[in-house]
């Protein structure tokens, strides 16, 4: 879907806990606008605290799309989004001249604000014995046949996501190319001017943030929940940061404090690849998320 409306979008990016959530919410209400979540983490509705969904206080009042709306079973590919979300977006932008995206998931976000050449469709063949790999040899395997055929890829991807490795590696073997250089090939999308804030925070600081914010899962119910979604432990939605290393407690793997530690490394992980991916993106302007004057200016400049 191509959006029909003229307005600005304003992308707000940045590592996890940078402050996305709060920044997002403040800019929508003086904007008088939504906010739109690209985060494909937060789209499942029984992982509201190991994603750090927002909460109502947090949303500040201001609504928030795409936050708990699937179930764990179900699957939003970053096109299925799009033509989700793009239409909420050109509503947002023909009412008010402005919308908020909410970063989280590089591709969902590109998916939204980029056209890229078609990707091939799924071959189920091929999906199947890629799953047969992970399933006998562990997730190292698909991390290496990745960076055999993608090595740019393999930087910038949730490397603890089978599912993601698996289709990274599918296009890469049907196509005869590397999916890094696909997405390349983006064009802007026509309809609105979309504006790309990168939240700066200084590592140190964001790796206590990481640090606090586990913490703070764990005070509020985080392996209570990730233990009710034990049995579910093989769906695609739970392969990530969280709750895979919670599962590991539960199946006697770890003890419970080194699941912890090792969601933080994890996370700490995560954020230095969000971090990368950004940092290599011309299209993203960096901003003190602590300068809200600053942000105002950049937004006010376009």
């Amino acid at each position: 879907m191509v959006s029909t409306s003229q307005g600005r979008l304003i992308v707000i990016g940045g590592p996890t806990a940078s402050g996305k959530t709060r920044i997002a919410a403040q800019l929508a209400r003086q904007l008088g606008t939504e906010v739109i979540s690209a985060d494909a983490r937060q789209f499942y509705r029984a992982m509201p605290i190991g994603t750090g969904q927002p909460t109502e206080a947090e949303k500040l009042g201001v609504p928030h799309h795409f936050i708990g709306h699937l179930e764990v079973e179900q699957a939003m590919s970053a096109q299925e989004y799009a033509h989700a979300a793009l239409p909420v977006i050109d509503r947002l932008l023909n009412e008010n001249g402005v919308a908020v995206l909410a970063g989280g998931s590089g591709l969902y976000v590109d998916a939204v604000c980029f056209e890229f050449d078609a990707l091939p469709p799924a071959d189920m063949a091929l999906r199947e014995r890629l799953r047969r790999t992970h399933s006998e040899q562990g997730i190292r395997a698909l991390q290496d046949e990745l960076h055999k055929l993608d090595e740019a890829m393999w930087h910038r991807i949730d490397r603890q996501n089978p599912h993601r490795l698996i289709r990274a590696i599918e296009v890469c073997l049907l196509t005869g190319g590397k999916v890094s250089e696909l997405h390349q090939g983006k064009r802007p999308r026509p309809g609105f001017e979309p504006i790309f804030l990168a939240l700066d925070v200084d590592r140190n600081t964001l790796y206590r943030n990481i640090d606090l914010r586990v913490d703070d899962m764990v005070a509020n119910g985080v392996v209570e929940e990730a233990r009710a979604l034990f049995p579910q432990r093989h769906l695609n939605a739970l392969q990530t940061v969280g709750y895979k290393e919670l599962f590991l407690h539960f199946d006697g793997t770890l003890s419970l404090e080194e699941s912890i530690a090792l969601m933080k490394q994890h996370t700490r992980n995560y954020a230095k690849r969000q971090m990368t991916w950004m940092r290599r993106d011309a299209h993203w302007q960096r901003v003190d998320p602590a300068d809200a004057e600053g942000i105002q200016r950049l937004i006010g400049a376009h």
